[in-house]
C-alpha cells in the first residue's frame, strides 16, 4: 500500500507538469494585432503567468492532501503493526496468554478453617472463568466437607472432588510415624490427575487448605504464567519461605505438567535432581501467602521458629504489565552470578552485631556443616532436601537482615548440588 501511494504521487505530479504546460500552450493563442503595443502583450503575459501559477499553487494544494493522506495511513499501518506484535507475555502462535484458564486447586482434608482460605479466594479473585476453584478433600471428614459444599452449592466456579481411597497405606514399623506424608503424596496423585487427566488443564494453581493470599495473588500468576512457556528451565512460580519485591529463582519445587508417583514427601519427590533435570521455580521476594495452620502432618514443625514471621505482601502489583524477561535463564544466571561475587565478602557474625554501610554483603560457605554453620547464625532453616539448601538457586540463599541484602554464597564455582550434604 505504501509503495503504491508512493507511485501514484510521481504520477500525479508528472501529470500535472504536464498538464499545465498544455493548458499553457491551449491558452495562448497569439492574436496579430497590426497594431497592439508592447503594453498589451505584457499584460497577456502577466495573465498567462497568473494562470499557470494559481494552477500550480492547485496541484501543490492537492499533493499536500495526498502527502497528508499517505502519512496518517502510514501511521494506521504502523500502530496497527505495533498491536499485531505480542507483548513478551501476549499470545503466541501456539499458546493462548490472553485467555488463560488457570484452575485453583485447593488441597483439603480436616480443617473447618478451609473457610478462611475459601474466603480470600473468593474476595480477591479478578475472574471466575479464568480462575475456577477446584476442591480435593481428603480424609472423608464431614464436618470440613459440610463447610466446603455450602460455598459449591452457592457458586457452580467452585466445585469439590473427594480422595476416594482412604485405606491405610501398609508401612514398615520404622516409617509408620511418616504415614501422614505417604497419604498426602496419595492425595496430590489423586487431585492432580484430576486436574490435568480428568478435566484436561494444562497448568494449575495449588493452594493448600490453610494459606492465606496477598490482594496480588491472582495478579501475579497471570503474570509469570507466560515465562513458563518462554523458558523450558522454569516449571512453576511458587510462593517464598522467607521473609525477603522482585522475583527471582530458586531450584525446584513444582511442575506445571506432572503425575507424581507416591513417595514418603510429595515435595522431596520434586526436589529429586532425576525430576527436577536442572529446572527451577521463580518466586516474588515478599510472599503472597501466608500459612496459618500451626498443626498438621508435622506437627508445627518449624512454625514458631520460622513460618509464623513470614511477611504477607498487602501492596498490589501489576505483573501483568511488568517486563519479566530478566528472569529467563540465561540473563539471569549471568547477572546473579557477576552481582554476587562483585559484593563485598562479610561473616555470618559481622552481619548479625553491625549495621553496615554496604547495602548488599555476600557471606561465603565451602561445604554442609560451614552453610548450617553461617544459616544459624542469620536465622535461616538450614536444612537441605536432595542436597539443595532451602530456597536456594545455584547454591545462592537470599535474605535481607538489618536492612542489607545478604547472599549465603558457595565459596566455588557451582556446578550441581551435592545429595550428600543433610
Amino acid at each position: 500500500m505504501r509503495v503504491n501511494l508512493r507511485k501514484f504521487i510521481i504520477f500525479f505530479g508528472c501529470f500535472s507538469l504536464i498538464w499545465v504546460v498544455v493548458s499553457y500552450s491551449s491558452s495562448y493563442s497569439p492574436v496579430y494585432k497590426p497594431r497592439s503595443s508592447v503594453s498589451e502583450i505584457e499584460m497577456e503575459i502577466d495573465r498567462l503567468q497568473q494562470k499557470v501559477q494559481n494552477q500550480l499553487s492547485d496541484s501543490y494544494s492537492l499533493l499536500q492532501k495526498v502527502r497528508l493522506h499517505l502519512k496518517k495511513t502510514e501511521e494506521r499501518n504502523d500502530e496497527s503493526a505495533k498491536d499485531s506484535q505480542p507483548a513478551w507475555n501476549e499470545v503466541d502462535t501456539n499458546q493462548n496468554y490472553k485467555n488463560p484458564v488457570l484452575p485453583i486447586l485447593v488441597i483439603a482434608c480436616d480443617r473447618v478453617t478451609v473457610k478462611r482460605c475459601l474466603d480470600n479466594l473468593v474476595k480477591f479473585r479478578p475472574n471466575k472463568e479464568t480462575f475456577p476453584i477446584i476442591v480435593s478433600q481428603d480424609c472423608g471428614h464431614n464436618e470440613t466437607y459440610h463447610v466446603i459444599k455450602s460455598y459449591t452449592d452457592s457458586d457452580p466456579s467452585i466445585t469439590v472432588v473427594r480422595q476416594p481411597n482412604l485405606s491405610e497405606i501398609p508401612l514398615p514399623r520404622a516409617k509408620v510415624k511418616f504415614k501422614g506424608y505417604y497419604k498426602i503424596a496419595r492425595h496430590y496423585r489423586f487431585a492432580l490427575n484430576h486436574v490435568f487427566v480428568g478435566l484436561e488443564h494444562e497448568a494449575v494453581i495449588i493452594v493448600e487448605d490453610d494459606l492465606d493470599i496477598s490482594p496480588d495473588f491472582f495478579e501475579y500468576f497471570l503474570g509469570t504464567y507466560p515465562l513458563l512457556f518462554k523458558d523450558p528451565s522454569i516449571w512453576c512460580s511458587y510462593k517464598n519461605d522467607w521473609v525477603a519485591k522482585f522475583q527471582i529463582r530458586f531450584d525446584c519445587n513444582a511442575k506445571r505438567y506432572f503425575l507424581p508417583s507416591i513417595s514418603r514427601f510429595f515435595d522431596d519427590w520434586l526436589r529429586d535432581p532425576e525430576n527436577t533435570d536442572g529446572r527451577a521455580c521463580i518466586r516474588p521476594e515478599i510472599s503472597r501467602t501466608y500459612s496459618f495452620g500451626k498443626i498438621g502432618v508435622s506437627k508445627g514443625l518449624f512454625f514458631d521458629m520460622h513460618l509464623r514471621y513470614m511477611q504477607l505482601n498487602m501492596e498490589f502489583v501489576e505483573f501483568t504489565k511488568l517486563n519479566l524477561t530478566y528472569l529467563i535463564k540465561d540473563t539471569y544466571d549471568e547477572n546473579l552470578t557477576s552481582f554476587v561475587y562483585n559484593l563485598p565478602e562479610v561473616s555470618a557474625e559481622d552481619v548479625m552485631s553491625s549495621t553496615g554501610t554496604e547495602p548488599a554483603v555476600r557471606v561465603s560457605y565451602s561445604t554442609a556443616k560451614t552453610y548450617q554453620r553461617a544459616a544459624k547464625k542469620l536465622g535461616l532453616m538450614d536444612d537441605f532436601r536432595s542436597g539443595i539448601p532451602r530456597a536456594a538457586y545455584r547454591g545462592i540463599v537470599t535474605c535481607f537482615i538489618r536492612n542489607r541484602r545478604v547472599y549465603l554464597a558457595p565459596s566455588y564455582e557451582w556446578t550441581k548440588y551435592d545429595p550428600t550434604w543433610g
